[in-house]
């Protein structure tokens, strides 16, 4: 059995565990997403109950001897970023991103480190569509699903800013004659590939990812979806 002690967490979800206890599934920085039993945090006097929420910096302690760990500890160490409206929204879907995108205990501090980033910008009220479209690029580049964006998939030529593509998740870009309704432009997978995103490419930038991680996430589109426009 491992014992982790003060590792750097976020909960992502909990659902509930016999009478008075939680499943919490919780992203840390060091062990990735992993899953605990918080016992007893139902009762009435758990103190524990309102810190074990969404987007809290947390520090948790628990004992590891299978898939399901036993939380032993919990501290909430500042202030949540006050998340409201789209901003919300916006972060429920980053976390249910998480948790269908990351294995249990595949770490990712990289990954880790750009959600706290992403949910303090989303909190200043920043623009959330451009913070979206990088954090996913980003994820999806540290599970091994790296998006070919400077070049095309079946020649290798150079992607072309005046040009219209479609983008095949499994393989990357191919010319074809546009534009077209599911068709991406060359300037904006360019813009996507150099992390320079413009107000004009965002609309472009959605659909496609969209597609590339509807791919990997199979039949089962993301609930939080149905809430807003990500």
């Amino acid at each position: 059995m491992s014992r982790i002690q003060l590792e750097p967490a976020y909960v992502l979800h909990s659902r509930a565990f016999r009478e008075t206890s939680l499943i919490v599934e919780a992203f840390t920085r060091e062990h990735g997403r992993v899953a605990v039993v918080a016992r007893g945090v139902k009762s009435a006097r758990s103190r524990r109950r309102n810190v074990l929420q969404p987007f809290r910096p947390l520090l948790i302690s628990y004992n590891q001897k299978s898939d399901l760990g036993t939380l032993t500890a919990v501290d909430q160490v500042a202030s949540p970023p006050a998340l409201l409206g789209q901003a919300l929204y916006c972060g429920l879907y980053l976390n249910e991103l998480l948790m269908r995108l990351l294995h249990r205990g595949d770490p990712h501090a990289e990954v880790f480190e750009r959600y706290r980033h992403v949910l303090s910008e989303l909190a200043s009220e920043a623009t959330p569509q451009p913070l979206l479209r990088m954090f996913e690029k980003h994820l999806l580049e540290a599970i091994g699903y790296a998006m070919l964006l400077d070049r095309e998939y079946e020649n290798g030529n150079d992607i072309q800013p005046q040009q219209w593509y479609d983008y095949q998740p499994q393989r990357g870009p191919v010319l074809r004659q546009g534009p077209g309704k599911s068709l991406v432009s060359g300037a904006a997978l360019l813009a996507l590939h150099t992390e320079d995103l413009q107000s004009e490419n965002l609309a472009e930038l959605r659909m496609l990812m969209r597609s590339v991680i509807g791919y990997h996430l199979g039949d089962k589109p993301l609930a939080s979806l149905s809430l807003f426009t990500a």
